[in-house]
């Protein structure tokens, strides 16, 4: 039960988003378990957002919501996958991106819980 949140102060158009969704649809794999069958995704484009007190170039929050928990390596590797993409589909540039992970054993779905 991934769910993943873009939030960025780039624009993101149709063409685009449906390029993040196939991409992150295949690259959640990259964490054991993990399935674009159950991958939720949501996207925030067009945030006022700064970082390192710049707030005219684009960044990236990108937060990955996990069920259990996944190895550090298999994070790395999303984490890779993540700013490549935020670059070359967004223009975000990586060292623009920050993407946190949050793991629970306790994730509802459908009236209870798993």
């Amino acid at each position: 039960m991934p769910c993943i949140q873009w939030k960025t102060s780039a624009a993101i158009s149709a063409e685009q988003e449906k390029e993040l969704r196939e991409a992150l649809g295949e690259a959640i794999a990259l964490i054991p378990g993990k399935s674009e069958s159950w991958l939720m995704l949501e996207f925030e484009p067009e945030r006022r957002m700064a970082f390192r007190g710049d707030a005219q170039e684009p960044a990236a929050f990108v937060c990955v919501d996990l069920y259990g928990n996944a190895p550090a390596a298999a994070c790395d590797a999303l984490t890779a996958k993540i700013c490549s993409l935020a670059q070359s589909v967004t223009g975000v540039k990586p060292d623009r991106v920050y993407v946190r992970y949050l793991m629970t054993d306790t994730w509802g779905w459908n009236g209870s819980n798993f």
